[in-house]
């Protein structure tokens, strides 16, 4: 083996033991402790070379964090859940109209604007920033009715751009809506399927996307199954099932098990439990379900990522503080946030590093760089407030 190979290996054996030893901490930093929204995102709003966390209805300015409101269409459900005496916790806050926010350039002017979705079958919007000028952006519809309480953003055509995944739950269907070119707006409805008893129910749980057939295009994955992407996306996607048991919220897709075969990475959204799905025989939707955890429950929101640098991709999640407003199991334990290391073998397990116990997740987070130190933060936003952790 050549000398340098050689050193390479050597830097790499040490680097991944010391950061297998030594798992990654974590800074919190509160943003703001109000229940603003259960989406977050991240982007440049201001243009200044920093990346700002935009939540319901406000962004918060980097380095320090100042909060700033840009659109007032931000609305709350109120709860009638009895909670326990001297429970902190709001009762007229239920459910906030923000259950998603991705940020991108909408109409390529050179500022990042807000993609907001609300409630799970309302209509779906984006908000165009104001370039710096005083006042609220301006609200523009995007699509009239889009479902599944996990919608992915997603480059789902090759083109660069990426791409919202969910249903229409209207006209029950699943969709994806191709972003606009550089010389338009308006964003085109695709058909994935037409089957109105897969996935378009409005509060549909679990959405992935992932090339679960190792075919080089990446599938459309939900709890019953899985719709395979065709060359031609013009053309039908090809439904096969797949039971995987469990409502989930987010899906991924790996081999754990180092067979050559894919896997499925599912955790649970309003009760407790995280799963590995081993595919068996995917031709015939043979899977094999193993448990990862059950003492951490309402894991409505899950990011796979390699914490701890180790070459191996890990998972992050937490519990949806109060999903259900006190009605799901485990609601009034600790809002845990934790990552789960991979252990891999021929039966991988998994070990839990709590990253904090007073914040949870709500139904999407990000991993990111935030701060340009080369290592990756964790953004998020639910019923305790704003946060961003960074990693130390």
């Amino acid at each position: 083996m050549p000398i340098l190979q050689i050193f390479l290996a050597v830097c790499l054996f040490f680097s991944t033991s010391f950061f297998a030893a030594n798992p990654p901490r974590f800074k919190k930093i509160t943003l703001t402790s109000t229940f603003v929204s259960e989406g977050v995102c991240i982007g440049d709003v201001n243009r200044d070379g920093k990346k700002d966390i935009i939540a319901g209805a406000f962004w918060f300015e980097a380095p320090r964090w100042t909060q700033h409101t840009f659109t007032t269409e931000v609305r709350y459900n109120k709860s009638l859940q009895k909670f326990p005496e001297g429970y902190p916790f709001k009762v007229d806050e239920g459910y906030a109209d923000s259950f998603a926010q991705f940020a991108a350039d909408i109409n390529h002017d050179g500022w990042v604007d807000v993609i907001k979705i609300g409630l799970p079958g309302e209509a779906i919007h984006w908000l165009e920033n104001n370039q710096n000028k005083p006042g609220l952006w301006k609200k523009h519809e995007l699509y009239s009715s889009f479902g599944n309480e996990s919608p992915l953003f997603e480059d789902v055509n090759g083109d660069g751009r990426r791409d919202l995944i969910g249903n229409d739950s209207k006209n029950k269907r699943v969709i994806w809506l191709e972003a606009p070119g550089k010389k338009d707006t308006t964003w085109v409805a695709h058909v994935i399927s037409s089957n109105p008893t897969l996935g378009t129910h409005k509060y549909t749980h679990g959405l992935g996307f992932g090339d679960l057939n190792q075919d080089g295009r990446k599938d459309v994955i939900i709890k019953e199954g899985w719709w395979e992407m065709p060359i031609d996306l013009t053309q039908n996607w090809t439904f096969h099932p797949l039971n995987l048991s469990y409502d989930a919220s987010q899906i991924y897709v790996q081999d754990f098990d180092g067979d050559g075969d894919m896997d499925i990475l599912s955790s649970s959204a309003h009760d407790y439990g995280t799963w590995w799905h081993e595919v068996k025989n995917l031709a015939k939707g043979d899977v094999e379900t193993h448990l990862i955890q059950k003492e951490l429950s309402q894991t409505h929101a899950l990011q796979q990522h390699d914490v701890n640098r180790d070459g191996h991709a890990d998972f992050i999640t937490g519990k949806r503080y109060m999903a259900h407003n006190g009605k799901d199991p485990g609601e009034f334990e600790k809002a845990l946030l934790v990552w789960y290391e991979l252990i891999p073998s021929h039966s991988p397990t998994w070990k839990a590093h709590i990253i904090d116990e007073d914040s949870g997740s709500g139904i999407h987070f990000f991993v990111q760089d935030m701060n340009r130190d080369k290592k990756e933060d964790l953004v998020l936003s639910n019923k305790k407030g704003v946060f961003l952790f960074e990693k130390l």
